[in-house]
């Protein structure tokens, strides 16, 4: 079974889901100038079910996804377009906010 984090941030009204896979929680990539911290403060909520995570990634209005896995399901489950990713270093992510 593929596991990710999740955690759900709840600001002003607004809710942000953080996502990434199992293996890239407290890892950091960078290519360039790109950073991106994958850290357990942002990303490490709840281990659970990659299927549980795309039911609530699904009906987000914002959302931060790392990871070949999560992007991937998103993309799968047409959440995602799959030119919506964004790949640093070889890690696929993407962001979604509504203005």
């Amino acid at each position: 079974m593929i596991r990710v984090y999740l955690k759900i941030h709840r600001t002003n009204m607004i809710e942000t889901v953080a996502c990434c896979d199992e293996l890239l929680l407290n890892k950091i990539i960078s290519e360039g100038n790109l950073k991106i911290e994958i850290s357990e403060r942002f990303f490490g909520g709840d281990l659970i079910s990659i299927e549980e995570a795309i039911e609530i990634i699904g009906s987000a209005s914002y959302f931060n996804i790392v990871g070949e896995n999560i992007v991937q399901k998103a993309i799968d489950h047409k959440i995602l377009p799959k030119e919506g990713s964004r790949y640093i270093n070889g890690i696929p992510m993407a962001i979604k906010m509504m203005f």
